[in-house]
């Protein structure tokens, strides 16, 4: 992604913390997908994102990790909840953490959204552990 004037370093910490959490061949594929029409909207979320949000020294990556799942998940953001699951190999956050966030999604934004968060957790857990059964 080319970088944006004017915010510069909230634009490179995103870029950063980006990469430290979701991979940095993740953050690569973005920016080769990236079109002149959807440039703002990646420029956007790496600043206000990665660059903002993720980046303040108040919680840890894992911490973060945890509520974004929690709210990914409440939400029904399928796809998020999946690249959020294989981020937790970066962040620091456990299946053990994974699962207690998802009951919190479960008393607090209904059963069927963490049944379906459960669900893809699992698919992901046997991908990244090279089983096909999503066990």
């Amino acid at each position: 992604m080319n970088e944006p004037s004017g915010e510069h370093d909230r634009y490179a910490a995103g870029l950063e913390v980006r990469r430290s959490v979701l991979g940095a061949g993740h953050v690569e594929r973005a920016s080769k997908a990236t079109t002149d029409f959807d440039r703002p909207f990646q420029e956007l979320i790496t600043e206000a994102a990665w660059g903002t949000v993720w980046s303040r020294p108040h919680w840890t990556k894992r911490e973060r990790s945890m509520v974004t799942l929690a709210l990914l998940a409440a939400l029904g953001h399928d796809e998020e909840v999946a690249m959020h699951v294989r981020a937790t190999a970066n962040t620091g956050a456990t299946r053990e953490d994974i699962c207690e966030a998802l009951l919190h999604v479960a008393i607090y934004a209904g059963v069927p959204a963490a049944n379906r968060a459960f669900r893809i957790s699992k698919r992901v857990f046997a991908e990244m552990d090279g089983r096909a059964d999503g066990q």
